[in-house]
């Protein structure tokens, strides 16, 4: 079956990094690519972050492959808020799976940490948390200026993220899930991921379910990440302590991650998973062929993977890390290629 995806380049090495993920997809095949131009371009020439059937239009592909949003002219990145924000509520794309996998032990900033070390996952809710946006500012820009931002938590959201995380350990062959939170500071919230972690647990009495407060998971992570299989939280502290992954990867420019729902792993269905590299936009970089691509062809081999390609997935894979081990990367990972030229590293070993 041929799988349809929408392409989503955005802004600044957004294009250039996503460009080298759908030449790979193109080599493996099997694949319609579908370009949109919601982008800060697209915002500032039309007024318009998506169209107002945006949403629809989304959720007729198969999956969605979407580069980094925001961009300095924008300053409210309102057209980020609608179209990555959006589409992870709109299609309720609960789960935010990073998977993170060291490739070669040079990469890796620990010292005497090797691949065996660094390969996890970490499973954020993706849909609730301090990123819903209720609050809001009183006397702004005055001496007396309030700011309230509220953490949203429901019984229904951190239930089914916290099943997930141990559905996936047990679908893997996996034995240790840890959950992190902060209860005890923010009691009322993460109370309820106590009480949800704690009922789930005695359902998978085969899988060690561990509990750490955020900091101290932060700490371990650093100190020992060889201790971790799979770790479980919410929206804030997932997005924090998958940058810590990433830095332990060789930095964010590694880093693959998908926005999904667990219906959209048979391919059907309204809900496509979105699937992006974890770094943001750079404008800075934009244009000088220096971006690496690799977290974007590995964002593309997990659409693959979740879609039941696992094969073309593990293609994939293999292709990357021929051209890491073999040095051919870009410079932010010791490397001397351009964007381009590490994609054609890549394509040569498929």
């Amino acid at each position: 079956m041929t799988l349809r995806i929408a392409v989503i380049p955005g802004d600044g090495i957004g294009p250039e990094v996503i460009e080298q993920a759908t030449r790979v997809l193109t080599r493996v095949g099997g694949v319609d690519l579908h370009p949109l131009p919601w982008s800060a371009d697209h915002y500032l020439k039309t007024g318009e972050t998506l169209p107002p059937d945006g949403y629809d239009l989304l959720r007729s592909f198969d999956a969605i492959l979407l580069g980094a949003l925001g961009d300095p002219r924008v300053p409210d990145n309102r057209h980020a808020r609608d179209v990555l924000l959006g589409t992870r509520v709109e299609l309720d794309l609960y789960v935010n799976y990073r998977p993170v996998r060291l490739l070669d032990d040079r990469l890796c900033p620990l010292k005497h940490r090797t691949r065996a070390d660094v390969d996890f996952a970490v499973f954020r809710e993706n849909t609730e948390g301090v990123y819903v946006g209720v609050g809001g500012r009183f006397k702004p820009g005055t001496p007396d200026e309030i700011a309230v931002q509220e953490e949203v938590n429901t019984f229904k959201g951190v239930n089914r993220i916290v099943r997930h995380a141990f559905e996936f350990a047990r679908a893997h062959g996996l034995r240790r899930v840890c959950m992190a939170d902060k209860s005890n500071a923010m009691t009322h919230g993460h109370a309820l991921w106590q009480r949800v972690f704690a009922e789930v647990t005695q359902e998978y009495p085969r899988i060690e379910a561990t509990h750490l407060y955020i900091d101290a998971l932060a700490m371990f992570l650093v100190q020992n990440p060889g201790q971790f299989q799979v770790i479980v939280t919410n929206n804030l502290f997932g997005d924090i302590v998958t940058d810590v992954g990433g830095a332990l990867q060789g930095g964010l420019g590694m880093a693959a991650s998908g926005n999904i729902h667990p219906s959209t792993s048979l391919g059907a269905g309204p809900r496509p998973g979105m699937f992006e590299p974890v770094h943001g936009s750079a404008p800075p970089l934009a244009g000088k062929n220096v971006a690496n691509p690799i977290g974007a062809i590995l964002s593309a081999a997990l659409m693959l993977e979740t879609l039941g390609r696992g094969d073309d997935a593990r293609r994939i894979e293999r292709a990357v890390e021929g051209a890491v081990q073999a040095g051919e990367v870009t410079r932010d990972v010791g490397g001397a290629l351009g964007t381009r030229e590490a994609g054609d590293a890549i394509l040569k070993r498929l």
